[in-house]
């Protein structure tokens, strides 16, 4: 309807799968890359997880593109299903004959005896064999418990089988689950795909206009394209479904360009009417002296909600199980609120909030004690290396410290001339879980935006014959051999290994299966998520969706 409008060809924010309008931004490449690397990997699972709209099925339709011919394709996108239906479904891909028992219901051992000979016919032949399984978040624990046992189907040098799991956050949730912890140990890569970010979404809107045909300057104020970012998430589906209706009602109104106005109003009836405050939180917001005003003033103040040396209330929630004294009077009778209402409403009170820790040793000694390693009273650098430890300190963001999946120290207003300490201890999307002085709460990400400049630092256990001094000692470089394989789901390599090119090369997709800078040179991060993907018993970070 507005194509004519603007001058494009053809409506460029359908919501329908067109590989004219392909938009792969740096995300999305490193996303196939990990699935490619998955392919050649040799057996085990592959994660992929990332919000509604983000991307998914798009990275795996490219991934589909690029599957080498002697390749073996099962896909699965209803995974709604139990035992037995899923391992029917499976052989139905592979188009495996599966012989009608008379008179009975088929079992599991009615489709796994055929579906492994078919599998190991396949090897025979030098053909792989892929099973992609979308919407991985529905799979039950049973299911996912048969396909961590599908994965056991082997050779003496190969698993017979891949399988890649794509999902939502919360598959991720679910393999964090105790219970799933031997399937989460055979996830030989994991990556989770993000949201755009503020640019990606400009060049993304760009982009499909540009296919759509657009050979005049962009018909988006700038304004507008951080709103359409900020209300779409940098979700591209919802910034489809956005920038269609703003520019449908730029041409209603006959508007030259979509401005923040036409943006704001095709929100509302896209997505609807964002949900109110409620009156609890306009009260607190009162109590605080934030008022009631807009998010950006809301998200200003959050930067100075931490006092000098304790967690502030409205940035803070209790852990379970920690203790919190009586609230001090407050501001709340000056609007009328009783201390009772206060607390509730700030979670937890100012008295409450643990102290930082001033002294980096004594982080340390802390981070030292989820090892279970008792650090004497010097400096505790030097003395963990007796323990095969070593410390470990470098700017990261937090994806990757996720990614590394364990506790460390942040350093907390380190241009101040007084940093303090604390160990981080467990991180979702919005909160991380900060432990002081043997006490643990829970801060918002923004607030901990505020005074934390990306100083991560935390422990890591050497591999045997590992000296710190420059070249790699033959015993390191046969546990790193023997590290990958297992990584890989290969048995352990016979014999002694030579850092050549192909254990490089190894390495090399190793790192970026891992999200790592893919030198193909070994060092402390690398060495850490080797332990990992070993499934070494270190200190796990807590995480979450």
């Amino acid at each position: 309807m507005y194509a004519a409008y603007f001058g494009l060809g053809h409506e460029p924010f359908s919501i329908a799968p067109d590989p004219r309008y392909l938009f792969m931004s740096e995300r999305h490449r490193e996303a196939l890359a990990h699935l490619l690397y998955g392919l050649g990997a040799g057996g085990g699972f592959v994660l992929l997880s990332g919000e509604i709209g983000t991307g998914k099925t798009t990275v795996c339709r490219l991934f589909l593109e690029q599957i080498p011919a002697d390749c073996n394709v099962a896909y699965i996108f209803n995974p709604k299903l139990t035992v037995t239906e899923l391992l029917q479904s499976i052989c139905d891909e592979f188009h495996v004959a599966v012989p009608q028992p008379q008179q009975r219901v088929p079992t599991v051992k009615d489709y796994l005896d055929p579906l492994n000979q078919f599998l190991l016919q396949a090897h025979a032949q030098g053909r792989n064999n892929v099973l992609i399984i979308d919407e991985a978040q529905n799979l039950s624990a049973e299911v996912l418990e048969q396909l961590r046992l599908l994965t056991n189907l082997e050779t003496r040098e190969r698993k017979l089988l891949q399988i890649i799991l794509i999902g939502q956050p919360e598959l991720r949730s679910m393999l964090a689950r105790p219970e799933l912890e031997q399937l989460a140990q055979r996830v030989i890569a994991r990556f989770h795909l993000d949201a755009l970010t503020p640019a990606e979404t400009a060049q993304y809107i760009q982009h499909r206009l540009e296919v759509a045909g657009l050979t005049r300057p962009l018909p988006f104020e700038r304004s507008a394209l951080q709103r359409v970012h900020q209300l779409a998430r940098g979700v591209p589906r919802r910034v489809n479904l956005l920038c269609d209706r703003a520019l449908l009602g730029a041409f209603a109104r006959g508007l030259p360009v979509v401005d923040r106005k036409t943006v704001n109003k095709a929100a509302v009836e896209v997505f609807g009417p964002a949900p109110a405050a409620s009156p609890r939180w306009r009260r607190f917001a009162a109590i605080l002296g934030l008022g009631l005003v807009g998010g950006a003033a809301l998200f200003a103040a959050a930067s100075h909600l931490w006092d000098d040396g304790a967690w502030s209330t409205s940035t803070v929630q209790p852990v379970a199980g920690v203790t919190r004294p009586a609230p001090a009077a407050s501001a709340a009778a000056a609007s009328g609120e009783t201390e009772t209402e206060l607390l509730q409403l700030a979670s937890v009170s100012t008295a409450a909030a643990p102290r930082l820790l001033r002294d980096p040793d004594q982080a340390w000694r802390e981070l030292a004690g989820a090892w279970k390693v008792e650090v004497g009273a010097g400096e505790p650098c030097k003395d963990l290396p007796k323990e095969q430890l070593h410390c470990f300190s470098r700017n990261l963001s937090l994806a990757l410290i996720r990614e590394l999946g364990r506790p460390g120290i942040l350093t907390l207003d380190a241009d101040s001339g007084a940093p303090s300490y604390a160990v981080l201890t467990g991180l979702t999307r919005g909160s991380a879980t900060l432990r002081a002085a043997g006490t643990e709460q829970k801060v918002t990400l923004v607030a901990l935006a505020a005074r934390w400049q990306g100083s991560f630092a935390t422990l890591w256990r050497a591999p045997p014959g590992y000296t710190g001094r420059p070249g790699l000692d033959s015993e390191t470089v046969d546990w790193m051999a023997a590290r990958l394989a297992a990584a890989n789901g290969l048995p352990p390599p016979s014999g002694r290994r030579a850092f050549d090119a192909a254990l490089k090369s190894q390495l090399r997709a190793f790192q970026l299966a891992q999200g790592l800078p893919a030198d193909g040179q070994p060092g402390p991060l690398t060495f850490m998520q080797l332990n990992r993907a070993a499934g070494v018993d270190e200190p796990k970070l807590r995480t979450g969706p």
